[in-house]
């Protein structure tokens, strides 16, 4: 089983493309990243095992990436899924 976080990444202005392909490239667990607008520049889904420390895996594996500036962290639980 695992757990789905987002990260809302704030980054260094014109560096927005640089850090969403660094992240799908590099960063392991992504899911996805999306271009946001608003206070934040990004949105990045991660799918970590339930065992894994959210904190520590933000704080090593996300915020010390290069051109990151601020971040701020959705821990989701009970997802709803469609019945098919």
């Amino acid at each position: 089983m695992m757990t789905a976080i987002f990260v809302f990444i704030k980054c260094e202005l014109g560096h927005a493309n640089d850090v969403a392909a660094d992240m799908v490239d590099n960063v392991e667990h992504v899911s996805e990243v999306y271009s946001t607008s608003g206070q934040y520049d990004l949105l990045a889904k991660f799918q970590l095992p339930k065992e894994m420390d959210i904190g520590t895996f933000v704080t090593r594996s996300v915020q010390t990436r290069p051109h990151i500036r601020d971040t701020f962290t959705v821990i989701t639980f009970s997802p709803f899924l469609p019945s098919r």
